[in-house]
């Protein structure tokens, strides 16, 4: 005798520390127009409806074994947060983070004693970047750095206060005790009923979150038209600014194996479901040249939720981790029911958004070989602004110099030099490679490739740059990786980099 198969499992998650269970729910309703129209917490805003603005910040808990307690606490920004992808997580709002006794939380009263707020408009999202700064700064004994702040606060904007005042709240409210009780929360999320793997069916769609590879990838097998997706950060703005209607979802962000990060055989591995703050910081200890490129891609909110994996797979021309992948070697893992098979990164891109992947694969690993005294490596991004921005053209430059022996002079013996903005898909200079390889590190061989990279790139004029510029910005970042890295007076980033010197210059 068949039994009838059991009704799908509603959502489970925790609001302001309350178990609620979403039963109905579109696979692409946003968290934010639930909070507001179904549970009244109308603190959170919707500003720019594309996680630019920061005015409808969340914070969400999720459980995470190498985090305190082991939970992890990041701002969201809940615009494009689909709620189905919220499942077994924790998710805090303005309304939520009051303290003991009904007081305001010291995020709170230091925009208050510091006057951080006029219109009011971005404030609960400024509140709650600040709040999970507060919660995840390492102890309260001393106040953490001014620019631990603007970092956390770089994807909340304000028209009114001219920031300072939010900047003064940021250190005022470290002198106001609220201790925030991670094993509480942990407990909580654990007694979540969420064995079973989420398969939310509606009129307007499915939501899949397989929990294991295999699973994913056999549902990939048998639906190999429907929308992966991973942080959302993309994704979302098909539904919020080109109304589209996602019918068949599969996320990826149930399945731990992915998001697993190690060092194998000297290749650091990142999984793909990794989030891009896990990645960059994986990354930057053996790249410290990353870091600012770490800094600005996008924003803390972007890079909470969205994975390198995405990043890499989406194939925007500007996307900012491409080029330093390409030029640093990074080969991809794709996966299928039918096996793995691996290949250079630069491989991947067949044209603009355009991969090589075939229709059941997804990509499973991205891996990274690490570095050795030989190699001499920078990135560059450049855009109109230093937070939060698209990039009109980023760089990356990679070369093996072979130390100079007796009477022979120290030789580059292998230049890999990749740039996005510049063609359809990121992509290496072949021609200006060439012009190094074999060459001594010297101004005469930079020169030359600064030249020939007008042979490998036919960049476009749009919104973010002209074509002219592009070609100018693209030989003058090449001049700095000369500047920064020749063998005789190389110059320090502080007095190439333009953050640098304006922050030199307010001391």
């Amino acid at each position: 005798m068949n039994r009838p198969a059991a009704p799908p499992r509603p959502i489970r998650l925790l609001l302001n520390g309350e178990a609620l269970e979403i039963a109905d729910c579109a696979p692409t309703r946003s968290l934010l127009t639930w909070l507001r129209e179904s549970r009244g917490l109308s603190g959170t805003k919707e500003g720019c409806a594309e996680g630019d603005c920061g005015a409808c910040t969340v914070v969400v808990g999720e459980l995470d074994p190498a985090a305190p307690d082991g939970v992890r606490l990041a701002a969201l920004n809940a615009c494009i947060q689909f709620l189905p992808a919220l499942d077994g997580k924790a998710v805090f709002t303005v309304e939520g983070i009051r303290a003991a006794g009904g007081g305001l939380h010291p995020a709170q009263q230091a925009m208050v004693d510091c006057h951080g707020s006029q219109c009011g408009f971005c404030t609960p999202g400024f509140v709650m970047s600040l709040w999970a700064h507060y919660n995840n700064a390492a102890g309260h004994t001393q106040r953490p750095p001014p620019e631990s702040a603007c970092s956390a606060l770089s994807g909340n904007l304000c028209r009114c206060t001219g920031y300072r005042p939010i900047l003064d709240a940021a250190q005022r409210m470290f002198a106001l005790p609220a201790p925030f009780d991670r094993a509480a929360l942990r407990d909580q999320l654990r007694n979540l009923d969420t064995g079973t793997p989420l398969d939310l069916r509606h009129p307007a769609g499915r939501f899949r979150a397989p929990r294991t590879l295999d699973a994913l990838l056999a549902a990939r097998a048998a639906s190999p038209d429907a929308t992966l997706l991973a942080g959302c950060t993309d994704v979302g703005l098909w539904v919020t600014k080109q109304l589209r209607d996602l019918d068949d979802i599969l996320y990826i962000g149930a399945v731990d194996e992915l998001k697993r990060i190690d060092v194998r055989a000297n290749r650091l591995r990142i999984g793909a479901g990794a989030s891009l703050t896990a990645a960059w910081a994986a990354l930057v200890p053996h790249w410290p040249q990353l870091a600012e490129i770490a800094e600005r891609f996008a924003s803390p909110p972007i890079r909470n939720a969205g994975t390198l994996g995405g990043n890499v797979a989406n194939g925007s021309p500007i996307g900012d981790s491409m080029p330093a992948l390409i030029a640093l070697g990074a080969t991809v893992e794709l996966a299928s029911v039918r096996g793995n098979r691996c290949l250079p990164l630069e491989t991947l891109y067949l044209g603009y958004r355009r991969t090589a992947m075939a229709s059941d694969e997804l990509l499973a690993a991205i891996e990274v070989p690490l570095p050795d005294d030989a190699q001499v490596f920078r990135s560059y991004k450049v855009a109109k602004r230093f937070d939060s921005d698209i990039s009109a053209v980023c760089a990356a430059f990679a070369l093996r110099i072979e130390p100079a022996t007796g009477s022979d002079a120290a030789q580059i013996v292998e230049a890999r030099i990749a740039f996005g903005g510049m063609a359809a898909t990121p992509r290496r200079a072949a021609t200006a490679e060439a012009a190094l390889t074999g060459q001594q590190w010297s101004e005469a061989a930079v020169r030359a490739a600064m030249a020939a990279l007008d042979a490998d790139y036919t960049p476009q004029t749009d919104l973010r740059a002209s074509a002219d510029y592009r070609r100018r910005v693209a030989r003058n970042l090449l001049w700095r990786f000369w500047l920064e890295t020749r063998p005789e007076a190389p110059l320090p980033t502080t007095a190439t980099r333009v953050s640098a010197l304006r922050e030199g210059a307010r001391q």
